[in-house]
């Protein structure tokens, strides 16, 4: 890790330390760690498929069979990850009253995984599954399956935001308070170009800070910027915790 990293690392757990009230913002970059892609890199989802054909209500009325072949897969390929040390990082600072809210664009499920409690899914979750048409709760076996909806008959989906929805209004409502609330918004692995999650830390009356792998357009709205990998960076920051006996 390079020494400016680590320099801003520091003061950034510092910040947590003495401040005790930090909300933590996740993209998809703190799940790439884990081995699942993420969306606008050269590798990402949306490299290899253009989004607005696939993650749409459209495409669920309309084509559902790729709609459904997309989903699957990503439920495959999260079905072999597991939460990185960075996830147990952040758990371990809500156990230590630290942080207050995760506050996450990611649908898999990690930061629960890894221990966290007070998170908000900001973009949903894809374990989750309910009918497209009349919002009956399913389960996983029924969507794998290309059951119908057993009240209406209609298309299964999991409880992800589609482009073009409405972000689930508690989660949004509680993450906005909290934001406007804290001492520090550490964003991790988020572009910050998704309306309008982007706009949480600017609502802040706090310090922020990002930690991300590639510069991003909102790169110098931030008090700090940490560029690396945020499982390495999150382990960096826990161990400056653990030694200054927080």
């Amino acid at each position: 890790m390079l020494s400016e990293t680590k320099e801003k690392a520091e003061m950034t757990a510092q910040i947590i330390a003495q401040q005790k009230n930090t909300v933590i913002l996740t993209g998809a970059g703190m799940s790439t760690e884990s081995g699942i892609p993420d969306f606008r890199s050269e590798s990402g989802w949306w490299r290899k498929i253009d989004p607005l054909s696939i993650a749409t209500a459209e495409a669920v009325e309309e084509n559902y069979s790729l709609f459904h072949e997309f989903y699957s897969d990503r439920l495959s390929t999260l079905s072999e990850c597991r939460p990185h040390e960075g996830h147990y990082c952040l758990a371990s600072w809500e156990k230590s009253g630290l942080v207050t809210l995760v506050a996450t664009q990611n649908v898999d499920g990690f930061h629960q995984k890894a221990g966290s409690v007070n998170v908000e899914e900001l973009h949903g979750s894809i374990h989750r599954f309910r009918c497209h048409n009349c919002g009956e709760i399913a389960d996983k076996e029924e969507f794998m399956r290309q059951t119908t909806c057993r009240e209406c008959e209609g298309k299964l989906r999991p409880s992800v935001v589609l482009f073009g929805e409405m972000l689930p209004e508690t989660a949004w409502q509680r993450s906005m308070e909290l934001v406007e609330k804290a001492e520090l918004v550490l964003v991790i692995g988020s572009s910050l170009q998704v309306y309008p999650v982007s706009q949480l830390p600017a609502i802040t009356r706090g310090k922020t800070a990002l930690i991300n792998r590639d510069e991003t357009s909102a790169d110098t709205d931030f008090d700090l910027v940490m560029k690396g990998s945020a499982k390495e960076i999150l382990q960096y920051m826990d161990n400056y915790l653990k030694n200054a006996e927080v």
